[in-house]
């Protein structure tokens, strides 16, 4: 696959205010600055397509992406540590559940992890609570230029080996935003995914 045409189509609150023009949706999701924005850029081509920043928790809403104008990807608050208040993260927190719980459209949900650190209890935590409901979902290991090719291997064979006593089947992908890497597996796997939807 390769998207030729990706337009911001709109931002809401609440699953129910999404597009009324039904199509599979692909989510991203994952901690905050684990750099959802910024690999949703690399994989459409386009760096200012979805708002990126250096302070966590910039991503309040639910982001509705059009590409090539038969699905959607929908850019999702991050989970975890935000500058927000506690009211805030809570409001968050249902925003997020609602929309994993009540999208029938919802054909995959990409769940990013920072591939410099070892697998966080928050992580571990939300990729069991989406397991348990049955939600399919993949993991990408982002910023992998960050560190050595042994460290990496090392950092994600070890988080990879406990997410698959969560979940047996999951799928895994490796990626660097700012040098490409993994943009065409999971392209790929966005193009399978999409067609039999």
């Amino acid at each position: 696959m390769t998207i030729t045409k990706s337009i911001f189509s709109c931002s809401c609150s609440c699953v129910e205010h999404k597009p009324k023009q039904l199509r599979p949706e692909v989510a991203f999701i994952g901690r905050s600055n684990v750099g959802k924005s910024s690999l949703i850029n690399m994989l459409c081509g386009n760096k200012t397509l979805a708002k990126t920043s250096a302070t966590p928790g910039k991503t309040l809403l639910l982001n509705y992406f059009l590409i090539d104008d038969s699905w959607y990807i929908v850019d999702l608050p991050g989970y975890g540590f935000a500058k927000i208040s506690k009211e805030g993260q809570n409001r968050l927190k249902k925003m997020i559940q609602d929309y994993i719980g009540k999208s029938r459209e919802l054909t995959m949900l990409f769940i990013l992890i920072d591939s410099r650190h070892p697998l966080q209890e928050i992580d571990r935590n939300f990729i069991t609570a989406v397991s348990d409901a049955e939600i399919p979902f993949s993991i990408v290991y982002t910023k992998s230029d960050k560190m050595s090719s042994s460290a990496l291997k090392k950092v994600c064979g070890d988080n990879s080996e406990t997410i698959r006593q969560i979940n047996p089947e999951t799928r895994f992908f490796i990626t660097s935003s700012e040098k490409g890497r993994g943009k065409e597996e999971i392209l790929a796997f966005l193009d399978e995914i999409v067609r039999n939807k």
